[in-house]
């Protein structure tokens, strides 16, 4: 009797231990087809476009990282067991985890064929963006969302999943690669008239970050490319009046690329007759008069005298005689005040060897001295 008693108590238990490790395998099994799914671009369970709970995406990590204790892969209970079997497990798990990170890489690919994404795909990558800390997540992720806000029925459908804020968030990080594809994202983004609307409460931050970002930098440029989106229109270009002082100084110290993207942004201010004063009132480097040289850039000769003509045109000097006062010396009023020697830098590249600007320069220096000394004084 005492035998069989002891016989029931271990089938007993090989039963409960049995039942207890099937519900260990169906749960691991559970979230193993979970983490499958998603990194195939299945749904998984973050199928729920609108829940973004429960998401682990910054659990992804390099297939390569030594240092493993800064990489947080989830494993099996059994993988932490120093068993060959617990030791493919973390292999397994790794794996999981790398094809993830590869299957956001694919979607962030300009060149894949899946390129445009659907809203509850959108929103698991604003969700990547939101929960990430992982740089190279986060700039996939930005670069899958940048592709896609370049088409005009995406931008609203970003903005309506409450993407604008989540992004812009991300100006806040130091890593110069993930700030630029962010920028990248929200210059896209900003060919919409609402989403500038909603965009304008950042253009003061952009504006420092261009101007304070290492000279010539993609951060820079891309900063200034979303500034010049901005101020296609003449609605926010107020926002700007106190830093076109900077502007011309990085057009002064930038590259070729720089200076001409710095001339994109001005021209648009210049085009506005509001922001004329502005113009006129922001300081300018010593060195802009040098620029007119024979070896300055066609297109920056063309585009800077563009902009001075516009101001010219806008600004009514005669009527403006007893204002003169409010400009302080170095100013641009009193670079193209000063006649004499503007006209002797502008004249001393009638001799350039392309055509176009010297056209362009000898209707320039016309137009100036008769608006400066109209024809009723002479």
């Amino acid at each position: 009797m005492g035998y069989a008693r002891k016989v029931g108590w271990v089938t007993a238990g090989l039963v409960i231990g049995a039942g207890a490790c099937y519900c260990i395998y169906r749960l691991t099994r559970g979230r193993k087809q979970n983490k499958e799914k998603m990194a195939e671009g299945g749904s998984g369970d973050v199928a729920d476009a609108g829940d973004c709970s429960g998401a682990r995406y910054n659990d992804w990590s390099d297939d390569d990282d030594s240092n493993e204790s800064k990489s947080i892969v989830w494993y099996p209970p059994w993988a932490r067991i120093g068993t060959e079997a617990g030791t493919r497990a973390r292999a397994r798990a790794r794996a999981r985890a790398t094809r993830a990170r590869r299957a956001v890489q694919k979607r962030a690919s300009p060149n894949s064929d899946d390129t445009v994404l659907s809203p509850q795909e959108l929103q698991k990558v604003l969700c990547l963006v939101e929960m990430s800390e992982k740089p190279y997540i986060l700039e996939a992720a930005l670069i899958a969302l940048g592709n896609n806000a370049a088409y005009a029925f995406n931008r609203d459908i970003i903005r309506d999943l409450g993407g604008l804020p989540i992004v812009a968030k991300i100006l806040n990080t130091r890593d110069p690669i993930v700030k630029e594809k962010a920028l990248i994202v929200l210059n896209n983004l900003s060919v919409n008239a609402e989403n500038q609307r909603r965009l304008k409460i950042y253009m003061n931050q952009v504006c420092d970050d261009t101007i304070t970002s290492r000279l010539n930098s993609s951060v820079q440029l891309a900063g200034l490319r979303l500034l010049t989106n901005m101020t296609v229109t003449n609605e926010y270009q107020y926002l700007l009046a106190n830093s076109i002082s900077d502007f011309f100084r990085l057009f002064s110290a930038g590259n070729e690329e720089t200076k001409l993207q710095v001339l994109k942004l001005l021209l648009n201010l210049a085009e506005n007759p509001a922001m004329t004063r502005e113009l006129l009132r922001a300081q300018v480097p010593t060195s802009l008069g040098s620029l007119f040289n024979k070896k300055e850039y066609k297109e920056v000769i063309l585009k800077l005298l563009i902009i001075f003509e516009n101001i010219n045109d806008n600004f009514k000097w005669e009527e403006n005689e007893p204002a003169q006062n409010h400009f302080s010396e170095g100013s641009l009023f009193f670079f193209l005040k000063e006649f004499q020697v503007c006209a002797d830098k502008v004249l001393g590249i009638e001799s350039h060897h392309d055509f176009q600007v010297r056209v362009k320069v000898g209707k320039f220096v016309a137009k100036l001295t008769e608006r400066m000394f109209p024809k009723s004084q002479e």
